[in-house]
């Protein structure tokens, strides 16, 4: 055991010796400084155009409440910045149907806040598609909307109807303002809070939390929309969405499986879905023997290319 004992002790020594050179110093670690994140606030305005009226936002509450959603904006990054890049894809369906209707452009930003440019957004309370229709106020706009299609999902349909509602509503208030706040909260709501409160200006009304953002987040998209890079986000062409070329098919019987049709066409089910989303179901029964209009993806167009993705809007991206 002590013979062992030394063998041990000299090997530990002798390996010592080997594995320290002399005149060796402690090793020095450069410590990394710890890096930080900058935060700030993008500014508000002084005054802000919306649907051709001039809103002075320099008063204390609407200047905090335009403060509120263009934070909003800036730090919900990946919700800001995916909203950019489908709006390359919807914004050129939706503005000249806004536009042959007489609505004003600016509503296009409704369409982004509620929805998040997303066809096939679905809210708790039922709400479906780019405009966020209910199943009620679908219907009574022209909407068909049943478990097998859905209408609230197709972007021009939904997008039509929208029109028919804002024109309607404008027609009560003959302000696109107020018209804003009641696709909201309902049109008999913001009238008679009008007149309840006795002021002309809806800007002026004290309502529950979510309607008295609404407007804000209407305007604060507008905003983000304009100069994205004033909110931190620096996109390139090839990073939006581009518009899915298509061909259309007439149907005007009953579709017994989307799949085998789909496979027929030279595409598969979830591609028909994917331009489709107003099929709600594995078959179109098409009981009323309505007309319908199916979309089948180019199969030569279905891959980026970046040297085909042309942007919407120019101030989206920055100059590579």
């Amino acid at each position: 055991m002590i013979l062992i004992g030394k063998f041990l002790t000299t090997s530990l020594l002798f390996l010592s010796v080997c594995t320290s050179p002399a005149n060796s110093s402690p090793a020095v670690y450069e410590q990394e400084e710890p890096t930080t994140t900058s935060y700030s606030c993008p500014q508000v305005p002084e005054k802000v155009e919306f649907c051709g009226k001039e809103i002075d936002l320099t008063r204390f509450d609407r200047y905090e409440r335009m403060d509120r959603e263009l934070l909003a904006f800036t730090y919900m990054h990946s919700t800001s910045i995916q909203m950019i890049k489908k709006a390359n894809r919807y914004f050129p369906i939706v503005e000249p149907i806004l536009k042959e209707n007489g609505i004003p452009d600016d509503f296009k930003y409704l369409m982004a806040i509620e929805s998040n440019c997303n066809p096939l957004a679905r809210s708790v309370a039922g709400a479906a598609g780019l405009w966020q229709f209910m199943q009620t106020t679908g219907r009574e706009y022209g909407l068909e909307v049943n478990k097998n299609v859905d209408e609230r999902y197709h972007v021009e349909k939904a997008t039509r109807a929208a029109c028919k509602y804002l024109k309607d509503a404008y027609a009560k208030y003959n302000d696109w303002v107020a018209v804003a706040a009641a696709y909201n909260a309902g049109q008999a709501r913001i009238a008679n809070q009008l007149t309840k409160q006795e002021v002309d200006d809806m800007l002026d009304l004290y309502l529950v939390e979510e309607t008295s953002r609404y407007v804000y987040r209407i305007i604060a998209a507008k905003i983000m929309f304009s100069d994205p890079t004033q909110f931190g986000f620096k996109l390139k062409a090839t990073d939006l969405y581009m518009p899915i070329p298509y061909k259309e098919v007439e149907v005007t019987t009953g579709i017994l499986n989307l799949a085998s049709w789909a496979k027929e066409q030279g595409t598969t089910y979830a591609l028909l879905k994917n331009l489709n989303p107003w099929l709600r179901d594995t078959s179109l029964q098409n009981v009323s023997k309505r007309t319908y209009i199916l979309r089948i993806p180019v199969k030569e167009k279905m891959h980026y290319n970046p040297q085909e993705i042309i942007p919407h809007d120019k101030r989206w991206i920055v100059k590579e």
